[in-house]
């Protein structure tokens, strides 16, 4: 019987990890998972090569420090971007916006940024609105390949809040990417209505 599972489950130095790289994401701004994990490893003196938590295992850590440390800082933060989020989104509209990312499931932290899929016939389609509607932004490198990769991303600030945009052609719209949770403007509108309505 193979207890290699359990035994990464229960380590405690796979914890450590996943506590540290929590709070670097929370204090320090990193948002990219693997990143904080492989840094957080290699402070903890612990190699690559090891066992990392896996992503949820970080989340769970991160909203117990957010918890502790940022409770109501963060719900206000969460709050006004979720908020910018849906102005962006009405903005945008004819692109087909999803939100996801931090802001959608509640993990973004004071130095995250609003994350949005567009879906357009072309990348270019976006760029001539933003310009008509004169909004500065700015091309990032696609890193990514592959037939699901984004067309183009942009960057830009909406409402004091940083944004990353990522254009995907628009056949890719019902293709469901592996870990990628997303919601139109109705689901990103039902978050706030509890906090705007107590008696909800």
């Amino acid at each position: 019987m193979n207890h290699r599972g359990s035994t990464h489950r229960f380590n405690p130095l796979r914890r450590e990890i996943a506590a540290l790289a929590a709070r670097m994401m929370a204090e320090d701004g990193i948002q990219d998972y693997g990143f904080a994990k492989r840094k957080a490893a290699r402070q903890l003196g612990a190699s690559e090569t090891e066992a990392l938590p896996t992503n949820v295992e970080v989340e769970t850590e991160l909203r117990a420090w957010q918890a502790l440390y940022q409770d109501e800082e963060h719900a206000e933060r969460l709050h006004e971007m979720r908020s910018a989020a849906i102005s962006l989104m009405r903005e945008l509209d004819e692109f087909r916006p999803y939100l996801t990312g931090g802001v959608l499931d509640g993990t973004a932290g004071r130095f995250s940024q609003i994350d949005v899929e567009l879906f357009a016939d072309s990348a270019k389609d976006v760029e001539i609105h933003f310009l008509n509607r004169g909004l500065r932004y700015e091309h990032r490198e696609v890193r990514r390949q592959g037939p699901d990769a984004p067309e183009a991303v942009l960057d830009f600030d909406w409402q004091d809040v940083p944004v990353r945009l990522s254009i995907y052609p628009s056949h890719l719209e019902r293709v469901a990417r592996k870990g990628s949770d997303r919601a139109r403007l109705s689901g990103v509108e039902a978050l706030l209505r509890p906090l705007a309505d107590p008696a909800a």
